[in-house]
């Protein structure tokens, strides 16, 4: 499988550091790979950097982190693909003043198989929500940040939500956005104890998260593909990631990864529908009942074709 690559974007000051770092201190085992702009900024002594090399800093936790600009971004992508083990995430912070869209389209036109784009997380500074119609419009996630102390929430919500009426949007302070949103924790070995380097890292860790929801879904017969893609591309609101196997039919099996907009579909022999999704105040009811009719309704001939072209 490819390693999936998110876009980190937001005005200077709004939280995207913050948000890093928070990831990479709660990535529940996650090996995580950091394209940024400057060290100085990530709290690379907190995650015990082992070593650097080429502006390439692995850190002993397993993730690594890069010093790049907007415009190294394909080649520094290429160096984290190709690292072993292989990452489970790939964050790319964009400058403070890179176009949300630039970054978005730079990466999903590299052509390397070894990654995906991921999507776009926006980071709002909502005590001063400067450049939104940039972002807000292109981000599959909108993170408003530092909400306690912002003079009127409510008008910065509208805003973002005229702009986007679709992306879910979390509200925080600090960037504590639930990591499951963003990426599934690596299964880790049961330990009988628990070292000391565990022990302090789980004193530290941030454990007050925004909800974060998750709807399973399971079914034997076969979906209706057209019905199934067009819930793709109307996605509830607050709908952010989907993932698992969709079975179409005997020969039209799929592992699916729904990042926002994004869709990939991968084929495979597994057999009926396992599907899981993510996101935050998603109407579960209304969800549930778009998969059912996927159920209920049959499948036409041509439906197919509307999934093929997302096959990789």
């Amino acid at each position: 499988m490819s390693v999936p690559v998110l876009a980190v974007a937001g005005h200077l000051g709004a939280g995207k550091t913050t948000l890093l770092n928070h990831l990479l201190r709660n990535g529940s085992g996650a090996r995580i790979g950091a394209l940024v702009n400057d060290f100085g900024a990530v709290n690379i002594d907190a995650m015990l950097v082992a070593g650097q090399v080429d502006a390439m800093a692995s850190l002993a936790n397993g993730c690594i982190c890069c010093v790049t600009d907007d415009g190294e971004v394909a080649e520094m992508l290429g160096k984290l693909a190709a690292v072993k083990p292989r990452l489970d995430l790939i964050v790319v912070e964009a400058s403070g003043v890179a176009e949300p869209p630039a970054l978005a389209r730079t990466i999903m036109a590299v052509d390397d198989n070894r990654f995906h784009y991921a999507g776009l997380v926006l980071v709002v500074d909502a005590v001063a929500p400067t450049g939104l119609e940039h972002g807000a419009r292109v981000a599959d996630l909108i993170v408003l940040n530092k909400v306690s102390v912002a003079e009127d929430l409510e008008a910065v919500r509208g805003t973002v939500r005229a702009l986007n009426p679709v992306a879910p949007v979390v509200a925080t302070d600090f960037a504590k956005v639930d990591p499951r949103l963003l990426i599934d924790p690596a299964p880790r070995p049961p330990r009988a104890q628990m070292s000391f380097d565990e022990l302090l890292h789980d004193e530290h860790h941030d454990h007050d998260h925004p909800a974060y929801q998750s709807i399973e879904f399971r079914c034997d017969t076969a979906l209706n593909p057209r019905l199934f893609m067009n819930l793709l591309r109307d996605r509830p609101q607050g709908l952010y990631r989907a993932k698992g196997f969709v079975d179409f039919g005997p020969a039209h099996r799929y592992l699916l990864q729904l990042v926002g907009g994004s869709v990939r579909f991968e084929r495979t022999r597994r057999a009926g529908t396992e599907l899981v999704f993510i996101g935050t105040e998603i109407d579960a009811d209304a969800l549930r009942s778009a998969l059912d009719e996927c159920v209920r309704v049959p499948a036409d001939e041509q439906g197919i074709l509307g999934v093929l072209k997302f096959v990789v």
